[in-house]
């Protein structure tokens, strides 16, 4: 019978006002990225610039002549800053997660490390893939097919503030679609729910995705399509890594007892 081990985090707690001091300086590091971020911005392309970068997909399907108007008297100056903190806050989202991480990190077993960070990286790399799937490949579809459909006798004028409300929904949406890879893994690591049982509600979920597209996305099928066909193939995308993250950390606990478990048999 082998000695038990040593748990690995004996030793390590900290009082609870250190755990306080210690939240308190990863939230103002965030900050403070957040905060350089948005002066880069505000210096390069600036508000204007970084909202008629966003207005692009729109603009370019209007009718000619036509332009967005804003109907606020404060909106020419609020929208396009709204728009420059948003930006600024996802350019800083690696930092910000580090801070997360590093905050949390001590907590963990090394087999858990192994996990969180790699979630921690592939969630913010697709929620970014999301976000430039829906600004460069769904808003032009979706602009186009509501062209389509507009009589020639309405002059199409969009508020800016209803703009930005529809494209913050949508890339909301598409970018927390794009999770559905990261959300399988976790369910599988924690037992929740084991791949073979994930692999048997994929048709549910097919009828689960459009269910959800038609309701967070306009009206139209180009937009509901282009976000159910996305999640079913990234759901494949998770029950493939839901198996190999498994693998990978795996507790030496869990190891050790099918490592005597094989040698018994």
């Amino acid at each position: 019978m082998s000695p038990p081990q040593d748990d690995e985090l004996a030793g390590t707690e900290q009082p609870f006002v250190s755990h306080l001091m210690e939240l308190r300086d990863r939230l103002i590091r965030a900050l403070i990225a957040v905060g350089v971020a948005f002066g880069l911005l505000c210096a390069w392309p600036g508000p204007g610039g970084l909202f008629d970068l966003l207005a692009v997909p729109l603009v370019s399907h209007l009718p000619q002549g036509a332009s967005m108007i804003a109907t606020n008297v404060l909106s020419p100056f609020l929208v396009p800053l709204k728009i420059t903190l948003l930006a600024a806050f996802m350019l800083a989202l690696p930092v910000v997660l580090y801070q997360v991480w590093a905050f949390v990190a001590p907590g963990l077993y090394s087999h858990e490390k192994r996990l969180v960070m790699p979630l921690v990286v592939s969630s913010t790399l697709l929620f970014f893939a999301g976000v430039a799937f829906c600004y460069f490949f769904v808003f032009g579809k979706v602009f186009t097919f509501i062209q389509s459909f507009s009589p020639k006798s309405i002059t199409a004028a969009p508020d800016i503030e209803a703009y930005l409300g529809f494209v913050m929904n949508m890339f909301i949406a598409f970018g927390a679609a794009f999770e559905v890879p990261v959300v399988v893994v976790v369910l599988a690591r924690m037992g929740i729910v084991t791949v073979l049982q994930l692999k048997q509600f994929r048709g549910y979920f097919i009828v689960l995705a459009f269910v959800i597209a038609a309701v967070i996305t306009p009206p139209d099928i180009v937009s509901q399509l282009a976000l159910a066909i996305p999640m079913c193939l990234l759901y494949e995308v998770g029950l493939w890594a839901a198996g190999a993250f498994a693998r990978y950390t795996r507790s030496p606990d869990a190891e050790a007892e099918e490592g005597n478990g094989t040698t018994t048999g």
